[in-house]
């Protein structure tokens, strides 16, 4: 009985619902770049070291269902695509703002200034 009254605190808690949107691996990274206006595809795969083109796609694809990213195609030879925030994912940087506060206070302090995002 337990799991169920959880589960259903899950479905109706606002921190729970807006954790299962960003708690995905590198999530808040493409949010947090889209912060500073569009982007295309190879612009976010470079900005995020290490991030696979599958991975990507699929985490812009997930932002997109969820009404947090928004996807532009145009017509042209090759094909350009731009990705860029909502205003419910431009709602969300204040939370990644918030996330860099708390990181340069608690978790940078033996970094230069210069290396602390």
């Amino acid at each position: 009985m337990e799991l169920t009254k959880n589960h259903l605190d899950d479905a109706v808690c606002p921190v729970a619902r807006t954790a299962a949107i960003i708690s995905g691996k590198w999530t808040l990274l493409i949010i947090r770049d889209l912060a500073s206006g569009l982007k295309r595809f190879h612009q976010l795969e470079r900005s995020l070291c290490g991030i696979s083109p599958k991975t990507l796609s699929e985490r812009l694809r997930s932002l997109e269902e969820e009404g947090i990213v928004i996807r532009q195609t145009y017509a042209e030879v090759p094909p350009r695509v731009e990705y860029s925030l909502t205003e419910k994912g431009q709602d969300l940087v204040s939370v990644i703002d918030c996330m860099r506060s708390y990181g340069k206070r608690w978790l940078c302090q033996d970094k230069p200034a210069s290396e602390r995002g």
